[in-house]
């Protein structure tokens, strides 16, 4: 029998009535409903109109906004650490001949420009840990599409593993943005019809500049679903299907989940503070001091004793608050264009948790919690913010927190006469945690070239001086104490000095160089077309499509074509 997952609120929020927090729990789900039933979970969506998460709009047709993607991700997180026996998820509806109609419009035509944006990139991001966990961890995904899939919701019925759509001559599949609205399917719809279902382009041509959509036979037979399926057969067949898909998948039969209780962090005027990170806001710098420490103690190294600490685990608390605390950077303070690196605590902590996330690697804990952070530095990597790691006295740059650093724009390493950090590398940063294009930050640093890779792997047994760092390409410049202040200074006022749309852009093309993943593109088209589409008049002007929506009356375009 199917239950209602619904545990008691162990915790109070904390913020601000006007900021936007990312944190929420099934108790206070308003538009979502968890279900699970042995090695199945059903996810129903089933949007209430006046629940949007900021006032001005109705959420009809199970349309949606932030606040119920903020729940789809927190749904997912506890599929993925409270119920490991979970091998196989369905998409549903609650309501009757409808999936999902996607973003809501109105919202859209009310949003200012960079809450567009950040809506479509954090529920991108959504959807890539929907394609994430079905890659790396034996989730399996099934978009049951009882009805009318539109924009969005077919959006994010592609992130899933199969699609199954209701034959009952009515219900049809469709990305509408291009002719009722003026821009583009914003969570990746193009290009996972290209890449990921290899839909002929001239059929996605016409797919994509039809408002009714495809239904039916033809859209399998387009590649836009795998199965239609009559409407007296659709909930034993989507039932039968995620069974047989769960029969694939490794994770483990007989588990007990870990609670994700709420995070313990302190908000005031000067920041966010979490048990092991830190962020300092420096509004009149227009910057924000990011500061992850190590394990003060010696962590749990039998998987036992890691049950047992649960959520209060290291790595997995550090990542949940690294996570959250990019988020609410990038949601709430949209103005702190620089955000500066920094760790703190004994490196020798962190490079043994590393060796116990190795030896561990096929437990179902550790194997999410690798996730969560391989996810959350992905995160870190699209964030449009300038990041600036700076090694001092007391950091801990070392295995797993050696990624931040490698993630940055730049590194500043101090070499002191006295108290000199060093940093350390581990097996962790060479491939466990892949960025967005499919490579380590260390492999993408240096382009894949051989010999510089084995240079730094070599340099694995021990401590690297900021000398050594330098010469091995690990760090932007290595600082005296003469230097170090000014220099810093310097690198800091500059950046703030320059135009933070030519750095949005700047920075994402360098970042990603070299090959490409749908995941790079479905990122670069959001940064750069959406940027552009959703601030043309043709969009967002008095009468461009996203403002003449449900008027009754035409948008008026301009046609130059630029």
């Amino acid at each position: 029998m199917a239950t209602n997952i619904q545990p008691s609120v162990k915790g109070a929020s904390l913020q601000p009535p006007d900021m936007v927090s990312f944190e929420t729990h099934p108790s206070r789900y308003r538009h979502w409903r968890l279900q699970i039933d042995g090695i199945t979970a059903t996810l129903l969506m089933d949007t209430q109109e006046e629940g949007g998460i900021r006032p001005g709009y109705k959420l009809k047709l199970n349309s949606y906004d932030l606040g119920v993607d903020i729940e789809l991700h927190d749904a997912l997180q506890r599929i993925r650490f409270e119920h490991p026996t979970v091998r196989s998820v369905v998409l549903a509806s609650a309501k009757e001949r409808i999936f999902c109609s996607g973003a809501n419009i109105f919202m859209l035509g009310l949003s200012s420009h960079a809450w567009k944006v950040n809506f479509c990139k954090f529920t991108n991001e959504t959807r890539n840990g929907i394609e994430d966990s079905s890659r790396h961890s034996g989730l399996k995904f099934i978009a049951a599409c009882n009805g009318t899939t539109a924009g969005g919701g077919y959006e994010l019925a592609l992130a899933c593993d199969e699609i199954i759509l209701v034959d009952d001559r009515s219900s049809a599949v469709s990305l509408p943005e291009v002719p009722l609205l003026g821009v583009l399917p914003g969570t990746g719809g193009l290009t996972r019809l290209t890449d990921k279902r290899k839909v002929r382009r001239d059929l996605a041509d016409i797919f994509c500049t039809t408002t009714e959509g495809v239904r039916g036979a033809r859209a399998k037979e387009w590649r836009l679903v795998d199965q239609v399926i009559k409407p007296q057969q659709f909930n034993s067949y989507v039932q039968a299907r995620a069974t047989e898909l769960a029969a694939h998948s490794d994770r483990p039969g007989s588990a007990g989940g870990i609670d994700l209780t709420p995070l313990n962090c302190r908000i005031d005027p000067d920041g966010y503070h979490y048990g092991h990170v830190d962020v300092h806001l420096e509004p009149d710098s227009r910057r924000a001091i990011l500061t992850v420490r190590a394990p003060e103690g010696d962590e749990p190294a039998g998987i036992q004793d890691i049950l047992a600490a649960g959520d209060r685990w290291w790595p997995l608390q550090m990542a949940r608050e690294l996570d959250d605390a990019i988020l609410m950077l990038r949601t709430n303070h949209l103005t702190l264009g620089t955000w500066v690196l920094k760790t703190a605590g004994d490196p020798k902590r962190v490079l043994a948790v590393d060796a116990v996330l190795q030896a561990l690697s096929g437990h179902w804990l550790v194997r999410e919690t690798v996730g969560l952070l391989r996810r959350t530095l992905a995160r870190l990597d699209v964030s449009s913010r300038t990041l600036i790691a700076l090694i001092e006295p007391g950091s801990c740059f070392a295995g797993t927190l050696l990624e931040l650093a490698l993630a940055a724009d730049r590194t500043y390493m101090a070499d002191f006469t006295e108290l000199a950090p060093s940093i350390a590398l581990s097996d962790m940063n060479f491939g466990v945690f892949p960025r967005v294009d499919g490579q380590s930050r260390l492999r993408s640093r240096f382009y894949g070239e051989a010999t510089a890779i084995e240079a730094v792997s070599q340099a694995k047994c021990g401590p690297i001086a900021p000398k050594q760092a330098l010469a091995l390409g690990l760090i932007t410049a290595a600082l005296d104490d003469i230097d170090w202040r000014d220099e810093i200074r310097l690198v800091l006022e500059e950046r703030a000095s320059l135009s933070p749309d030519a750095l949005t852009g700047m920075e994402a093309n360098l970042r990603f160089g070299g090959p490409e993943t749908m995941e790079t593109r479905i990122f670069g088209r959001l940064s750069a077309w959406q940027n552009w589409i959703f601030i043309r008049p043709n969009a967002v002007g008095t009468e461009g499509a996203l403002k003449t929506f449900g008027t009754g009356s035409k948008a008026k375009f301009n046609w130059e074509r630029v």
